[in-house]
């Protein structure tokens, strides 16, 4: 007998990480920008870890990014993504000069190497949730 697949964990929507998840409903890549230092920071925090302030803007990513790591899940952190598997999750580093972690998002499987060029996209949930994905850059 199956047991029914129990609802995925959806993320807290702060009012400091609001623009983000906003952004990502409209396939826009929001960054956190310090107003006193200029630093960009991802994930969404209220405080800049270089100036301690408590100022931003939000700027737009461009999308580029680069393998810095990854790994391939083949154990579920929680039940509902179990027919997922295996999921290669990956450490990107945006051309921002942020990090982002995601899923690759791929048709088929594939070898990654560091340094290998991704592009940001975007897996719309439903129209309430929008999550960043990571897939190929198809021009290399």
């Amino acid at each position: 007998m199956s047991q029914a697949m129990p609802p995925k964990p959806r993320p807290e929507i702060t009012e400091d990480s609001r623009p983000y998840w906003d952004g990502l409903r409209q396939h826009r890549l929001l960054l956190q920008c310090c107003t006193d230092c200029g630093r960009l920071r991802h994930y969404p925090r209220p405080l800049c870890d270089a100036c301690h302030s408590f100022a931003c803007d939000w700027v737009e990513a461009c999308g580029a990014a680069h393998v810095h790591s990854w790994t391939v899940a083949h154990h579920a952190f929680h039940p509902a993504f179990r027919n997922e598997l295996p999921t290669v999750l990956v450490t990107a580093d945006l051309a921002e000069g942020v990090r982002l972690l995601a899923p690759l998002q791929t048709e088929a499987p594939v070898t990654l190497q560091l340094g290998q060029r991704l592009q940001v996209g975007y897996w719309d949930v439903d129209p309430s949730l929008t999550v960043p994905v990571l897939r190929l850059d198809e021009n290399g």
